[in-house]
């Protein structure tokens, strides 16, 4: 270390200013106890001079030698929390997963755009209708987010340290305000909105975000990877179709209910893919779940063989995909469908080849680029007619 110190010469200042504070504080302190000390010497002879002589030469040696005030403190003493607004919001939108309640935005104006049959659709009542959407399925997926965290902060401190509830940076306290707020937001919009596919979409994702997540007796389904599995089918494979775009099709602009081509085509593709996600999460968290008894199939299978299996699963319906365009009478969205999907395909293909399988940090950021391949989508389905 003193080398390492040596080579820089404001750090060598800074040391040798260390140094000399650390004595002054030193001898003050003496003064301060020297009287106690002679005291506790005449009537129980316990020398306390030389435990503090002791303590305090460790703690200036140390200072000397170049280690950090951090290595000085005992190992429970609590790092400093920032006071920034920035990192208030950095905190904020890690305990909410912005990422989900933006694909969420995405995944809504998607299926809004399919219930647009002419131009004099997209009008002020559309946008209204909208964003009542919007704003109802980010706060129910906030609630949702927020109440996975709750019950895995155990967890969460091995497999992802970084949430706020796991860091402390959040009390349990926090993180229950924060939660139950959302809960009560969106169905209270929804119930103000008064759309019977609003509300029959929020409350599947209430009742399957609950049972997902919540340590309850036959709950808690994030254990049993079948049902954790169909949990994120219905909601990002079904819900966020259907509910969605009958929600922009019957209650906003007052149609009767008709199932696109496009709609059907996009619910079948994202509820498979959905299906992969599913199967996929729990390889970056294999560690946690398998300290804690949860059976996922990364647990059961072995890591290296989930990923390909899922690798090859997207692959296949990459492919499915591509025939189902070819055979669109339209021209330009027979030519945008293939070759947007052989693009994504390709993508896909060419990462997957790179990832470290046994990497925890390797594997979760490729289940991040598997997010954005499913938002990805959401960009395509539009222009399938």
């Amino acid at each position: 270390m003193a080398s390492v110190v040596g080579s820089f010469p404001l750090a060598s200042s800074f040391g040798s200013y260390v140094t000399k504070a650390a004595w002054c504080k030193t001898e003050k302190i003496q003064n301060k106890y020297h009287s106690m000390r002679h005291h506790q010497n005449h009537h129980t002879g316990i020398e306390v001079g030389s435990t503090f002589h002791q303590g305090a030469r460790r703690y200036v040696l140390n200072a000397a030698s170049g280690e950090s005030f951090e290595s000085a403190k005992p190992k429970h003493f609590p790092k400093p929390f920032r006071g920034s607004i920035k990192h208030y919001l950095d905190a904020f939108t890690r305990f909410f997963n912005v990422y989900v309640l933006i694909g969420s935005a995405i995944s809504i104006t998607s299926m809004s755009l399919l219930a647009v049959e002419k131009l004099s659709d997209i009008s002020l009542t559309y946008f209204i209708g909208l964003f009542q959407a919007q704003v109802a399925a980010a706060l129910m997926s906030g609630y949702v987010i927020g109440l996975n965290h709750l019950t895995d902060v155990e967890i969460d401190k091995i497999n992802k340290p970084y949430r706020p509830l796991a860091s402390g940076e959040y009390s349990f306290g926090t993180g229950l305000i924060l939660t139950a707020s959302c809960l009560i937001l969106s169905f209270g919009i929804g119930w103000i909105v008064g759309s019977p596919p609003l509300l029959w979409a929020l409350s599947i994702h209430f009742l399957l975000g609950t049972a997902y997540s919540i340590d309850l007796p036959l709950l808690r389904w994030k254990r049993i990877a079948v049902l954790a599995a169909m949990c994120i089918v219905v909601v990002h494979g079904v819900m966020f179709q259907l509910a969605y775009f009958l929600h922009m099709q019957t209650f906003v602009l007052q149609r009767p209910i008709m199932l696109p081509r496009s709609l059907l085509f996009s619910t079948a593709f994202l509820s498979f893919f959905s299906l992969v996600l599913a199967l996929f999460k729990d390889i970056p968290d294999h560690e946690g779940d398998e300290k804690h008894g949860i059976k996922s199939l990364s647990v059961l299978l072995g890591q290296k063989r989930v990923f390909w299996i899922c690798v090859s699963l997207l692959e296949m319906i990459y492919g499915v995909a591509i025939l189902v365009g070819a055979t669109s009478s339209n021209h330009w969205s027979k030519m945008i469908t293939v070759s947007a999907h052989a693009v994504l395909a390709s993508i896909l293909l060419y990462h997957s080849k790179s990832v470290d399988v046994k990497s925890s940090s390797a594997t979760a950021s490729f289940y991040m680029f598997l997010w954005k391949l499913f938002y990805a989508e959401y960009l395509i389905i539009p222009f399938m007619r």
